[in-house]
């Protein structure tokens, strides 16, 4: 029996027998009302009602703190003795790396045919109210982080879920927390293996091979399907050995190179066609409040940005705070306002760029697309690139590799504090989720398993009515803390050397 006979019986095998539970999950957990002849779902609208809820509750943090975001970022306001694995570019590039992938590729494509150019304005709109929530999440994420003996870190919904339900309301808190915590836990694992690994490795995988000859070129083979994902498991298996510093190490150069590849090409096609830039930003302005030919008018356009832009910064559904928790800092709010930079780049930077490339060249398969016709999101955005570079599928090819082998290695972080939570941190533990990771990678490459995917696309969002709802219960605390920072910063600025004598006072280190 040959490789691809026995991948597809697999397959299928899966398929026929989570497809029910799948499709029963995506209804419940994306489940739309309609609105103004369109459909609204409800997880989109919960996360984004957080973000103007804590908007509101913190007095336009996103925009009165960007400049103090910025500075903190650089190091201004770093401290001696500070406890953690990692500083504050470093945590931040991990925890892009999380978000920033082929959903600011294929996805925004996506939206602009669906929602026309107008989406892109609510997209942005969207992006910047999720800096607020990303802030909070990110704030209670270091405040109740656990410091191991080792001097490694531990953080995320499963630790500051407890801990801080705890601290506010007591015995009954803490049993909430804690159902809540294991529930978190599982389903970030389950992303992780399925969302954050094997489907990045397969659309990675398919992207190389539609550069390469195709199904008859050199990888399109079943050898040549195994070799790229044994190759992608290996440079994920060495790296996550090294834990949350190996990663960052690696982000921290990965992040701004392929950010910057990116950019730089939209930037190309722009600078290309700079005299429809005008009127590409007047589309998209014009068809926020007045679209044509999208269903439910403004408020589909609306949707489709909103949407996009909630699926592809991820704030509120308490992953990031999992990567920012490593942080070097004595000031949980710290690293909160740092969080809030993270939403601005993944969505207001680079899915605008994409779209606005889009808008620009206005390639023949976004009118197809547009008209209706089945058209992938990255065939459009390559299209887009093309009219000015015949040479950018391979650019967007690298882009591709880039994001995806990023974002494995983040989620495998993730799923690897996810799993300990679950099951200890023994050095067996340990070994044994970083080789069912890395077979998942494997695997990746071989199997679509597009039903485990959507399952696990519905757990995360799961994630996020339980992380939310935390939010909302904490945000007090956070309060607190970005008040206690902000008394730091006012002193260091009044005397930049305050802070860094040799007579500060340790920090406190959280256990569980």
């Amino acid at each position: 029996m040959s490789l691809d006979s026995v991948t597809q019986s697999v397959d299928e095998a899966v398929s026929g027998f989570f497809e029910p539970i799948a499709k029963w999950l995506g209804e419940v957990v994306f489940y739309t009302v309609p609105v103004g002849g369109t459909d609204l779902p409800l997880i989109v609208a919960w996360l984004v009602v957080a973000g103007l809820v804590f908007t509101g509750w913190f007095g336009l943090v996103q925009l009165r703190r960007f400049k103090l975001a910025v500075d903190v970022v650089r190091g201004k306001y770093d401290e001696k003795g500070s406890t953690g694995e990692v500083n504050h570019f470093q945590a931040l590039t991990a925890a892009v790396s999380g978000t920033v992938g082929l959903g600011n590729i294929a996805g925004v494509a996506v939206a602009v045919s669906i929602g026309g150019p107008g989406a892109t304005f609510w997209m942005i709109l969207c992006g910047l109210l999720g800096m607020a929530t990303k802030f909070v999440e990110v704030t209670l994420g270091v405040k109740y982080r656990e410091v191991h003996p080792d001097g490694t870190v531990s953080g995320g919904p499963m630790h500051y879920l407890p801990k801080g339900l705890a601290e506010r309301f007591g015995k009954n808190g803490k049993v909430l927390g804690k159902v809540l915590a294991v529930l978190a836990s599982f389903l970030i694992l389950f992303f992780g293996l399925f969302g954050g690994n094997l489907f990045q490795v397969n659309q990675s995988y398919a992207q190389l091979v539609s550069v390469t000859g195709g199904e008859d070129g050199a990888l399109g083979s079943s050898a040549g399907a195994l070799f790229f994902g044994i190759l992608i498991a290996a440079l994920v298996g060495i790296v996550l050995l090294g834990g949350i510093r190996s990663i960052a190490n690696v982000t921290s150069r990965l992040v701004p190179a392929m950010a910057g590849i990116y950019v730089a090409a939209c930037l190309i096609v722009i600078v290309v066609n700079i005299t429809a830039v005008p009127d590409a930003v007047t589309s998209i302005v014009e068809g926020a409040f007045n679209p044509e030919g999208v269903a439910g008018g403004v408020l589909g356009a609306l949707i489709i940005g909103f949407k996009r832009a909630a699926f592809s910064n991820e704030a509120g559904l308490g992953s990031a705070p999992i990567a920012h928790s490593a942080v070097k800092t004595k000031h949980p709010a710290s690293e909160g306002l740092v969080a809030l930079l993270e939403p601005f780049i993944d969505t207001v930077v680079v899915c605008t760029m994409t779209a606005l490339a889009i808008v620009i060249a206005n390639p023949a398969s976004w009118g197809e697309a547009r008209a209706g016709e089945d058209i992938g999101g990255v065939t459009i955005t390559s299209d887009a690139f093309e009219t000015v570079l015949p040479w950018f599928p391979y650019v967007l090819t690298v882009a591709v590799l880039l994001f995806a082998v990023s974002t494995v290695l983040t989620w495998g972080y993730y799923g690897l504090k996810s799993w300990t939570y679950l099951f200890g941190r023994s050095r067996a533990s340990e070994v044994t989720y970083k080789v069912v990771y890395t077979v998942f990678a494997v695997a990746g490459s071989l199997l679509t398993l597009q039903t485990l995917i959507d399952m696990a696309d519905a757990f995360l969002f799961t994630l996020a009515v339980i992380n939310i709802i935390g939010l909302y219960l904490l945000a007090p605390v956070v309060k607190r803390e970005l008040g206690t920072f902000l008394e730091f910063v006012r002193a260091r600025n009044a005397d930049p050397n305050a802070g860094n004598g040799d007579d500060d006072q340790e920090p406190v280190k959280t256990t569980v």
